[in-house]
């Protein structure tokens, strides 16, 4: 078990598998992209393959891959087969934006994956180009519905940009009315490869839900888990729900339970800081398991007890691109 300096059990890995995307979200990343990493400095799928052994005999139960865009990557579904057959992962998830995803659900489904994040900023086709810089929207429309009717656990996440998409807002919401998903709504944050920065936000979580409250009127506060990022809400009639992600505002640190590891191998203890290690060096230089799992033990006793104090100790950390750290 992996229990951190603040007491905290890590039971949840955010694993990327590439740096890559097919979409250029203006929140993200520059339009022309970044300086994506040598294919020679990203996992192969048998480091891959390796790394989710150790971190799951650590006593990690959920992974999440992410990217990037994790279907970017042609052999993704060998790493899913894989985590399908690990005993004690009991949770496998994805966070996608939806563009390439559809040729894998029915196997996807079968392999036991229930959980699927969805990025989407908008419901609306101009906006969603606007933001995406991308030609895509039927498609992600269409593999959102259809994700939807094979029964995965859906979850929308929306970043809530001013002056972009915040007309999008209730639109999402009326989604809820009539399919059982969640809509959740996140906080800006400056991870966009250095094309702008900013210390204070317009759309907090609170500043979200008093414009939502201005418009529904029976909204149930609904219980969530201690570990939960997102402050969850049901609106009275509607088949799904909603939530507020402070990822700005950081209120959930105290809770955290997450580790991530970027496609290169990078490990980051907090998303507001830089890595502490790279673990793919290890997995490349003869290292035993044993010894891998004893320099991960020993990064996850060096963590911050937020993300401000993170933050403090990295400056120019914003600088990131999203992408770059997996999410």
């Amino acid at each position: 078990m992996l229990i951190d300096n603040h007491h905290r059990v890590i039971n949840y890995l955010r694993l990327a598998v590439t740096d890559r995307c097919n979409l250029r979200c203006n929140y993200c990343m520059p339009e022309e992209g970044i300086d994506f990493a040598k294919r020679t400095d990203l996992f192969s799928m048998v480091e891959l393959c390796r790394l989710s052994r150790i971190m799951v005999a650590q006593g990690i139960s959920k992974i999440r891959l992410t990217g990037g865009e994790p279907f970017v990557r042609k052999d993704i579904m060998t790493l899913i087969r894989h985590l399908a057959i690990l005993e004690g992962l009991e949770d496998i998830s994805v966070t996608t934006n939806a563009t390439l995803i559809g040729p894998f659900i029915p196997e996807l489904k079968a392999l036991g994956v229930k959980n699927i994040n969805v990025s989407l900023d908008a419901i609306h086709k101009d906006t969603f180009e606007k933001i995406t810089r991308r030609n895509q929207y039927e498609t992600v429309y269409n593999n959102l519905i259809q994700l939807i009717a094979e029964g995965f656990n859906v979850r929308i996440n929306c970043i809530v940009l001013d002056g972009q998409n915040v007309q999008e807002i209730l639109p999402l919401l009326e989604f809820t009315k009539h399919y059982e998903v969640s809509v959740r709504f996140l906080e800006e944050m400056p991870f966009n490869g250095g094309t702008k920065s900013f210390q204070t936000i317009q759309w907090n979580y609170k500043a979200i839900y008093n414009y939502i409250a201005e418009h529904y009127q029976n909204i149930e506060k609904l219980n969530s888990e201690a570990t939960s990022t997102s402050i969850n809400y049901k609106i009275e009639g509607y088949k799904g729900t909603f939530g507020l992600i402070p990822s700005f505002s950081r209120t959930f640190c105290g809770s955290c339970n997450r580790l991530r590891i970027s496609a290169t191998g990078d490990v980051i203890t907090c998303l507001y800081g830089k890595p502490r290690m790279n673990i793919r060096t290890l997995l490349r230089t003869a290292q035993t398991e044993t010894e891998i799992q004893q320099h991960i033990q020993a990064v996850i006793g060096t963590r911050s007890k937020t993300g401000f104090e993170e933050q403090e100790k990295y400056k120019g950390v914003f600088n990131n691109s999203m992408t770059s750290i997996g999410g």
